[in-house]
């Protein structure tokens, strides 16, 4: 088998992959899991007090996924869960987790303006465009499938 792809569909998966790599590399040298630094980092983005359901949707993480993280991320004191209305929670980060995140998402967060800040607007807008058409694109289609 093989030869199903183009080379540049299959060049578009290696460098996918690759930025997947170095995503789960940090956190694993910042001592925390895939599935915690999502949480963190998504609770930087949509602020401290982020619906949990939130917290799924933004993270492209599973629900299942983000429930049992957090579930772990409480008892270890990181976050807490207070109630949203009666059928949803908020995500609160507890001082500790306040200080993860800082050592944490908040770095792999600059780290990422640094570079992005480092390129010349019209390649941000260019590669902007390009993911979202190819994200609205990939959606229609996977809808026809």
């Amino acid at each position: 088998m093989g030869g199903y792809c183009s080379k540049d569909m299959e060049r578009l998966n290696y460098l996918t992959s690759e930025i997947n790599e170095v995503y789960h590399d940090a956190a694993l040298r910042m001592g925390v899991s895939d599935s915690a630094m999502n949480i963190l980092y998504t609770i930087c983005v949509a602020g401290d007090g982020c619906a949990l359901s939130d917290v799924a949707r933004l993270s492209g993480c599973s629900r299942k996924t983000i429930h049992s993280a957090v579930k772990k991320l409480e008892k270890d004191g990181i976050v807490r869960l207070e109630p949203k209305n009666k059928r949803e929670k908020r995500v609160l980060l507890t001082q500790a987790g306040k200080e993860l995140t800082e050592k944490t998402a908040k770095k792999l967060i600059a780290t990422e303006n640094e570079i992005f800040d480092g390129w010349e607007r019209k390649e941000r807008e260019q590669y902007l465009r390009l993911m979202q058409k190819y994200l609205s694109d990939l959606k229609e289609r996977v809808e026809k499938i």
